[in-house]
């Protein structure tokens, strides 16, 4: 079964560590702080590709993480940045934040870039701690920690003309005769799993980019077979050739089938421009019935074509007619360019717990982080770290809480001993 969406976790590259480091040189007994400055750590990227069709990669492998910066050195060096990761996806790309649901991005051209996990910025060396009453500190930060996302991905085939009906209609033998796809074709239903895209030039200025969306039966639009897999593509696609097996028993009732489970899954896709083309054109029994079929389509107001995807009777019509209806069609709206809602959280405030341990937990962001970036060895640090606590009034909130000395705090993955 082709599973046209995945969920991975991505993770960017924590920022190097500043460095606590004085200049040693001879006849220079007291050089000065010389500590480096972290690199930052490397963003992970997600870049559309027109090359790529499926997400096939991202069912293999699950999680991906960038570079970590590299520590500062002596000498005011500072740490090289860690590597960006790019993943690749197929253009028609929609990334979701698989915790929430939010939409983050919709990746709809060649070449285009989302960041979806930032990279840590990197810790300040001792150098820029020097002041004219302190001019040996032993203080650095750490790099800001790594990004950790969830991302849900879900791929909808960017192409301007979707041939839609039921399976064994001769789709993808339409597609293939018109296009330098090469889908893969048999006389059994479901032959096709994937959709397949193709372009179809019809002269030397114009040119339509064709999907074939593998065949639809009733209860698609409630996920029976591969049916929502492939209703997602549909949603993609601005003209629609509906293709009908001329030899069917009723053409006219795979007709209704089909649209009604396009219009259950999403009305929209009734509204959208529909050309009907009967198959097989080819065989003798298809071309007799042919004047009573055209008959009836142009009753319900459709302007049918009679086409053989063996032969290519009729087809470069159809492709000129779905061009022509493709120029007056809208542009579908892009999940990028609707406006998202994101609660804009104070990264200063937190919230005391009490543990089952009996521990007092610190839970915040901006604590969180100032302790993970904290050289706990050196006693400048923590005691910058202890200011810190004071200026987001961490210290006072404990003491309303009932913290005794010798108690446990918790911050992050940190244990501190209470002093008053």
């Amino acid at each position: 079964m082709f599973i046209d969406e995945t969920t991975i976790t991505v993770q960017s590259g924590k920022g190097g560590n500043g460095m606590v480091h004085f200049r040693r040189e001879k006849f220079v007994p007291r050089g000065g702080p010389d500590g480096g400055d972290g690199g930052r750590g490397g963003d992970v990227i997600l870049e559309a590709r027109a090359g790529l069709t499926s997400l096939n990669a991202y069912h293999r492998k699950k999680r991906h993480a960038a570079d970590d910066g590299r520590p500062g050195g002596p000498s005011q060096r500072s740490g090289r940045a860690g590597g960006d990761l790019i993943l690749p996806v197929p253009t028609g790309t929609i990334v979701y934040d698989a915790l929430t649901g939010e939409p983050i991005g919709d990746l709809t051209e060649d070449g285009q870039q989302l960041v979806v996990a930032k990279g840590g910025k990197g810790g300040r060396g001792n150098q820029h701690y020097a002041t004219s009453r302190n001019q040996t500190p032993r203080i650095a930060t750490k790099g800001e920690p790594a990004v950790e996302r969830q991302l849900k991905l879900e791929l909808k085939l960017i192409a301007d003309v979707g041939i839609v009906g039921l399976p064994n209609a001769g789709k993808s033998t339409l597609l293939a005769a018109s296009t330098n796809a090469k889908p893969k074709i048999a006389d059994y239903p479901f032959t096709t799993l994937t959709p397949n895209l193709g372009v179809a030039l019809l002269d030397e200025s114009n040119d339509l980019v064709l999907a074939d969306i593998p065949g639809l039966i009733e209860g698609a639009h409630m996920g029976v077979g591969l049916g929502h897999d492939f209703l997602r593509h549909i949603q993609r696609t601005r003209v629609l050739i509906h293709m009908l097996d001329g030899s069917n028993e009723d053409p006219l009732a795979d007709y209704s089938q089909i649209n009604s489970e396009l219009a259950l899954f999403d009305e929209t896709l009734g509204s959208k421009p529909q050309l009907v083309a009967v198959n097989k054109a080819d065989l003798p029994d298809v071309k007799a019935r042919w004047p009573e079929l055209k008959q009836a389509f142009e009753q319900r107001g459709l302007q049918p074509f009679l086409v053989s995807a063996v032969t290519g009777e009729g087809v470069r019509a159809l492709l000129y007619r779905a061009h022509s209806l493709l120029a007056e069609a809208p542009a579908p709206p892009s999940v990028a360019a609707l406006p998202v809602y994101r609660p804009q959280e104070d990264p200063n405030q937190f919230e005391i717990k009490r543990t089952v341990e009996g521990y007092w937990q610190v839970v915040g962001t901006a604590i969180e982080r100032a302790a993970s970036m904290t050289y706990w060895e050196h006693d400048q640090s923590a005691r910058r770290f202890q200011r810190i606590l004071e200026s987001l009034g961490i210290d006072e909130a404990l003491r309303e809480a009932g913290i005794k000395q010798g108690d446990t705090v918790v911050i992050g993955d940190f244990e501190l001993e209470w002093e008053d």
